[in-house]
């Protein structure tokens, strides 16, 4: 058995992981095969179709590497296809609101898949099961079904308030997964009640028994090229045989006397070390956690790596990233220094209105040994398209793209749009003590950064450090979740700053993390989905 521990949104996952660990696997195959299970029982937030980036240290054979699977435009895509379809910019600036949502659900929306490619290959790589056995867990949960959990029925009844579309649009808008994801009377799965997926199995059996291959260049190929040229979508078979995935070295930074890894653009990580790097300069223990001074500083660091990711991070296949000025600790003291004499950034928006929707899943696991994989996958917030008969949905990435020609983000064919998945490892003394990752659209680094601090700065263990209240800035205004006091909330009004106090009390993005000291694990789940951390 595997001394080891798993902390994940899902509970069916993170009992997955854990079996796998008892019965002898290592984190890799732990964390494949509860990702696996995520993509049956969370099939909205995560799936085979869909993209992300894993953080791998395995302690016992000298590797720390990232294996980065973003979806890509496809071949067919044009610069301009869109620009005279933008209705306004999403209010974090992380994609555009257009006419018809064709960025947002349907077959145009979909950027090429790569995550079953890098389940594979990681299992490959660094596994001791195959891709058939650690899909089986999967394939029992769609035949045998999976209860609905709060968090899954709570996004499908999701309004248009809460993201760019009501998202029973993604149920219901196309046949074949009205056939999955609702009854005969046309309404949807309560909780609790059980939703099964045969034709998920069917796909997963046949790429156990065919392999991966079988998903880009076979019968699975021949059928997503089929559905898609009969339905004006751009993923074609030339656009699947030609996914890849990339492995590279995480992006590096120190912190307080600890090393920091994380992933490379087009994911999240250089946010990190920007924020990191400029907040090193503060002594953010003495202004108190969560205080006025605290938020107001946080927030600034905040603001400053948004806009520059905005305007100098993108896809590093088609834009040149300024990484030694990005990264460089003198770049951070001028940024702190123009904190500390009370300047406000400032993050321009086109139109703002619409809010961004905040989709995607995570899973951290890692054993007694130092052993650990930080992973996050996601579909964005999913297509709504299911190819009938094959039970998966497809992602919806397209969205982020920016519609207008000549931007950092600006669409383009084979090109990746940054992310804010940043699945990171936080190592003291060469060994890692703590992994952190989260989905959350653009708040994902926002959240990942507050558990970072909660442990190095204020000596949280792993579940109060994604416990604690959280705060975010993606725009000019400081967004407060409900456990921050008013008082603090009126401090920074006072100060001039615009703040938007949400109702809840636990909001995204879902942090995740572990904590490993002294050969001991603790881990932490986000109550504000229904996951938890165990271990066996």
């Amino acid at each position: 058995m595997t001394k080891g521990m798993v902390s994940a949104p899902q509970p069916e996952a993170v009992e997955a992981g854990l079996d796998i660990l008892q019965d002898g696997g290592n984190v890799i195959d732990a964390a494949i095969g509860a990702a696996l299970v995520q993509t049956a029982v969370d099939p909205q937030m995560c799936g085979i179709a869909g993209f992300g980036s894993m953080h791998i240290y395995l302690a016992d054979k000298n590797i720390h590497t990232c294996i980065d699977f973003h979806g890509r435009a496809p071949k067919s895509t044009t610069p301009d296809m869109w620009e005279k379809l933008i209705v306004r910019e999403c209010d974090d600036g992380f994609g555009f609101l257009l006419e018809g949502q064709v960025n947002e659900v349907g077959y145009q929306s979909m950027t090429t898949p790569l995550t079953i490619k890098a389940f594979d290959e990681a299992l490959k790589r660094f596994g001791t099961r195959t891709l058939a056995q650690m899909l089986t867990p999967a394939i029992q949960y769609c035949e045998d079904g999976f209860e609905v959990r709060p968090a899954v029925h709570g996004f499908w009844t999701r309004g248009a308030e809460a993201g760019r579309i009501a998202r029973i649009r993604g149920l219901t808008d196309d046949p074949a997964t009205a056939k999955i994801y609702t009854k005969a009377d046309g309404s949807i799965y309560g909780v609790g009640e059980k939703l099964c997926n045969p034709d998920m199995a069917k796909t997963y059996r046949q790429i156990a028994e065919r392999g991966m291959e079988d998903f880009y260049t076979g019968d699975i190929a021949q059928q997503i090229d089929a559905d898609m040229r009969a339905n004006g979508g751009l993923i074609t078979l030339e656009d699947l045989a030609d996914c890849a995935t990339e492995s590279v070295d995480p992006l590096w930074t120190d912190y307080r006397g600890y090393q920091v890894a994380t992933n490379q653009p087009p994911g999240g990580g250089l946010m990190i070390i920007v924020m990191l790097n400029i907040l090193e300069n503060f002594d953010l223990a003495t202004m108190g956690h969560n205080s006025p001074d605290y938020i107001a500083t946080v927030a600034e660091a905040m603001k400053i790596a948004t806009v520059d990711k905005d305007a100098r991070m993108g896809d590093p296949k088609f834009f040149d990233i300024p990484f030694d000025e990005l990264m460089s600790k003198d770049y951070a003291k001028a940024m702190a220094d123009r904190i500390k004499r009370g300047e406000k950034t400032s993050v321009p928006r086109m139109n703002m209105g619409a809010p961004e929707s905040k989709e995607t899943t995570h899973i951290c696991v890692a054993d007694t040994k130092g052993n650990c994989v930080s992973l996050t996958h996601s579909l964005g917030s999913s297509s709504g398209v299911v190819t009938d008969g094959l039970g998966f949905m497809y992602n919806n990435c397209m969205m982020v793209f920016d519609p207008r020609p000549g931007q950092t983000g600006s669409l383009a064919p084979g090109k990746a749009r940054f992310s804010a998945l940043s699945p990171t490892i936080v190592l003291k003394d060469g060994k890692p003590f703590f992994l952190v990752g989260a989905p959350g659209g653009t708040t994902i680094t926002m959240g990942n950064l507050q558990a970072i601090l909660n442990v190095i700065d204020f000596g949280m263990n792993a579940q109060d450090a994604v416990y604690a209240p959280r705060f975010m800035a993606t725009s000019d205004t400081i967004e407060v979740t409900n456990r921050i006091f008013r008082a603090t909330e009126r401090e920074l009004q006072a100060r001039g700053y615009p703040t938007h106090r949400h109702g809840q009390s636990y909001l995204m993005p879902s942090v995740h993390g572990i904590r490993i000291m002294d050969g001991k694990l603790d881990g932490g789940a986000d109550p504000s989905t229904d996951g938890m951390a165990a271990q066996v």
